[in-house]
Formats: C-alpha cells, structure tokens, sequence
C-alpha cells in the first residue's frame, strides 16, 4: 500500500525523492537555473520574511544571514525536519511545520515582504490564499512567488494522482495562470504595483520562470 496519504505525505515523498540535490550553502534564486535571473532584490529591502512552502529552508538561511528576520513555512515532516537541523542554529531563521492557509489565518503577525519560490502559492487556491497574505503583509509590504508558466491553454486549477492512476486515490492540486491573469487576480484582492511576467530560461528552447511581484497598498 502506498505511503501517499494526503498532501503531506505527498511532500515529504517529494523531499525523499529530492534529497541529493539539497544545497550545502544557503541560496536564494527565483528561478530553476542556478545564478540565473533576480535575486532577494525583488523583495525591497525587509526586515521581516515569511516564506510560503519553504522546502529545506536555504532561501530562509540566506536571508537571515543578510539581517532579515526570516520565517520559513512548508507542510511536509521531512522538509521541516530538514530545514530546523540544517539551519536552525543561524541566527534570525525560523521553520514552522504547517499548512499555509491555517498558519496565516490563525496569525496576527505582520511581515515586511512574503514570498514562495516554486512554493505553496503553486499549490494553494488563490481565492483562499492571497487575501490572507494581503491581510499578513504590513504596508508597503512585498508578495513574491515564481514557478513555471501556464501550458499555454492550461489555465486555473489542475490536478494529478499523487499515486500513480493505480494507486489510492490522492489528489494534488496546482493553479496556473499567464502574467496578465495572476496581475488580474492580485489587482481584485487589494494588491497595487504589480509586476508579472516570464523570466527567459539562460538557452532558448528551454522553460522559462513565472515571477510575479505585488504589493501592499500603504
């Protein structure tokens, strides 16, 4: 019988799977291509960060280490376990264990900027999820997420078999949009500022990087 429960089960599959690849440095990039494209400057210069879908915590490690106090949230066992033992002891680096959309309505918490790198802003419905984190930024403050761009056609939310089209029946769920459809969805949540579009991959042919950056109206 399948491990693959539920969506937690799912990401602490995802993190066995992806073990090999964690990084020994702290590391922070937006898109799938090491040193490729923007870096933290995207997020303006916070204080505070909080990252949706954190993984092994990396991101969070490196901007701690540039003074930010940095918080860090992902769903899955594996990767909180991983993330609190490898860079636990940096200083200003938090990991919590939970699901996003619980976390940031159970919160009265502020932060300067939130983001998630190919994180839960992928995997959560926008329609629960960016209210939330309009309510969670400070004025002024900062949104950004990235992953891949829509297939195009594939719009809105899609769905796969975490275990295969022969297993237990357990659904993971994505939503994708083009720039302009993210743009439109922020713009009705509040979000002023916003700036969405594909970062091109470093070689043609290959797939580029959605980032998306909004803000907080203050």
């Amino acid at each position: 019988m399948s491990d693959i429960t539920d969506a937690a089960t799912y990401w602490d599959a995802y993190a066995a799977r992806t073990a090999a690849h964690a990084a020994e440095e702290p590391a922070f990039g937006w898109t799938q291509y090491p040193h490729w494209g923007p870096g933290r400057e995207l997020l303006g210069s916070p204080r505070t960060a909080l990252e949706l879908g954190c993984g092994r915590g990396d991101a969070v490690a490196a901007l701690a280490g540039a003074g930010v106090d940095a918080t860090g949230i992902d769903l899955s066992g594996e990767q909180h376990e991983y993330a609190q033992r490898r860079w636990g002891e940096v200083d200003g680096a938090r990991f919590v264990q939970a699901d996003v959309t619980e976390f940031l309505s159970r919160t009265q918490q502020q932060w300067d900027a939130v983001y998630s790198i190919w994180g839960a802003v992928w995997f959560t419905d926008p329609a629960g999820l960016l209210p939330l984190v309009h309510d969670r930024l400070a004025p002024g403050g900062t949104l950004v997420f990235s992953h891949a761009p829509p297939v195009p056609g594939a719009y809105g939310v899609q769905g796969m078999y975490a275990n295969g089209f022969k297993g237990k029946a357990v659904f993971v769920y994505r939503w994708s949009y083009e720039p302009g459809q993210w743009a439109a969805l922020l713009g009705e949540f509040g979000f002023t500022g916003i700036n969405a579009r594909v970062q091109p991959a470093p070689d043609d042919g290959l797939v580029g990087t959605l980032i998306v950056q909004a803000h907080r109206g203050g």
